[in-house]
């Protein structure tokens, strides 16, 4: 069991030492738009966690990249969704799940924004936005108005 620990460590690292754009691309190539949608967010957060590491690291250039990674991540998932054609209100599933996760990556980018430097701000002031704008469209979607 102890033999097994460093091995599981290094692999816990190597995992997440892994290219974020890899997960993108994985989820670009995924034909179920329901579940790109879902790999999509799962790497806005994963971009989000690695972004987080790499301000901690002083790399602002990575953290950035990171930044459009996540805003790249969140309109892939929102785009496939509406690739689906399908109405919010009557197949709430997928659409509920990614407007869950997208509040949720907002309120870890506050909280992210709040503990960076006021002069590295800027960094995530567009991400926000772009996270907002399709979380504000997933719950447009799902709690609109009566369909005429």
């Amino acid at each position: 069991m102890t033999a097994l620990l460093p091995t599981l460590a290094l692999a816990v690292l190597l995992a997440a030492a892994a290219p974020a754009w890899a997960a993108l691309d994985e989820a670009r190539a995924e034909p179920n738009l329901e579940k790109r949608s879902a790999l999509a967010m799962d790497n806005a957060v994963a971009a989000l966690r690695e972004a987080r590491m790499a301000y901690n690291a002083g790399d602002l250039a990575r953290t950035t990249a990171m930044a459009k990674e996540i805003e790249e991540s969140v309109d892939l998932a929102y785009a496939s969704l509406e690739k689906t054609g399908k109405d919010p209100r009557r197949s709430p599933r997928w659409f509920k799940h990614a407007e869950i996760q997208s509040n949720g990556l907002l309120r870890s980018l506050e909280t992210f924004e709040h503990d960076m430097s006021v002069d590295d701000r800027a960094i995530l002031e567009k991400t926000k936005m772009r996270v907002q704008q399709v979380h504000d469209g997933l719950l447009a979607g799902l709690m609109g108005g009566k369909r005429k």
